[in-house]
Formats: structure tokens, C-alpha cells, sequence
């Protein structure tokens, strides 16, 4: 049985984005297990009280019915340097819980972490959408894995605008930034174009 998870960012006891983790979790829950309950999230996460000044990952765990909610303070990673990675077979348009896949390309990799290329096109890094500055306009992959909640919150607002990415496009851009539920792009590290190899 398919098992798929969801992370939600929880700031002063606020969780954001989460129409879009809603959106998302039942839509994949439709998908794979057809006419289930719909699940509202802001009735199934409740806030731990200490949750007052400290950035907690919220992560849900589900099937065709929530399975666990669990929380635990966020540290960001330190990736300073991303490798490019080919592989045109992986698929991963739903947030699985098995992610033995993207682990494994990492575990391949000698920089922090990787870029995936698919089909000779930019799409994400193991674990977040990306964004490329220009000098003037953020832009993030037309062509990524996930559709992550941070990338289309970031779309709506106009802050990121999608076009198709190659490896052979970088020299265009300065700076890269991770983004996802976590890390928006105000607060992500900004990582030199010259540490993507």
C-alpha cells in the first residue's frame, strides 16, 4: 500500500500554505484510493502549545487516512555545493514516503546535494523545487518533479516565473535558492551559480 507524506512549515504557532497541503494531500488520496473522506487539515493538526517562536516541521504520514502526525523543531541544511544528476526515469509527481530513489542519487553524488535532470531538462534537487536568479528575475524549472506547495505559493505571488531550464542555460544566472514547504525564498541560503557542477 502506497504511503505518501506531507511537511508543513509551523511558525508562532501559524501553519503555512496550507489550503495547498490540503489541496495536495486529497488529490493524491482521490488518486490512489478513489472516493475517500475528504480530510481537513486545519481539524487533524493540532499545535503544540510550546510551538511559539521556533520554525517546526510538521510531518504528516498517510495512506488512504491520516496515519501520524509528528513534530520536530527545523534545522536547515547546510548545501553550499549542488551536482548536476541525469536520470530520465524517475517519477516523482506524488510525495511518496519511499524516497529510496532520490537517496540513493544523493549517496551517488560528492557534492551537498544534487540537481535531477530528466530528459535534458532542470527539474529539482533531492529534496526541494529550485529558483535561478538572473541579476533581475527568480525563475524555476518548467520542467520539475514535484509540484511543490512553496514553488506554486511563490508563482501566485509573481516573486518566481517558470521557464524550461538546461544544464547549458546556468551560465545565464548568478545565484540558485532551494525552495519548498520549509524554505521560501526570503530565508533560503543563496547558493553560488559557480557550486553547481
Amino acid at each position: 500500500m502506497s504511503q505518501f507524506i506531507e511537511t508543513i512549515r509551523i511558525e508562532n504557532r501559524r501553519c503555512y500554505q496550507l489550503d495547498l497541503h490540503e489541496e495536495r494531500l486529497n488529490r493524491t488520496r482521490r488518486t490512489f484510493f478513489g472516493n475517500v473522506p475528504y480530510i481537513d487539515l486545519q481539524k487533524t493538526i493540532k499545535v503544540p502549545e510550546s510551538a511559539t517562536t521556533l520554525r517546526l516541521k510538521c510531518r504528516i504520514v498517510y495512506g488512504s487516512s491520516i496515519e501520524s502526525v509528528t513534530f520536530e523543531p527545523y534545522i536547515v541544511k547546510k548545501i553550499s555545493s549542488l551536482q548536476l544528476i541525469t536520470d530520465d526515469s524517475i517519477d516523482y509527481s506524488f510525495k511518496y514516503k519511499d524516497r529510496s530513489r532520490l537517496n540513493q542519487l544523493v549517496n551517488d553524488a560528492t557534492a551537498d546535494d544534487i540537481i535531477i535532470i530528466k530528459n535534458g531538462f532542470i527539474t529539482d534537487t533531492s529534496f526541494s523545487n529550485i529558483a535561478f536568479f538572473d541579476g533581475t528575475q527568480w525563475f524555476t524549472p518548467f520542467t520539475y518533479l514535484l509540484n511543490g506547495t512553496q514553488r506554486q505559493h511563490l508563482l501566485r505571488q509573481g516573486a518566481i516565473v517558470e521557464t524550461e531550464i538546461t544544464p547549458s542555460d546556468l551560465k545565464q544566472f548568478r545565484y540558485a535558492k532551494l525552495i519548498n514547504a520549509m524554505l521560501d525564498l526570503e530565508t533560503s541560503p543563496l547558493i553560488d551559480i559557480r557550486n553547481i557542477r
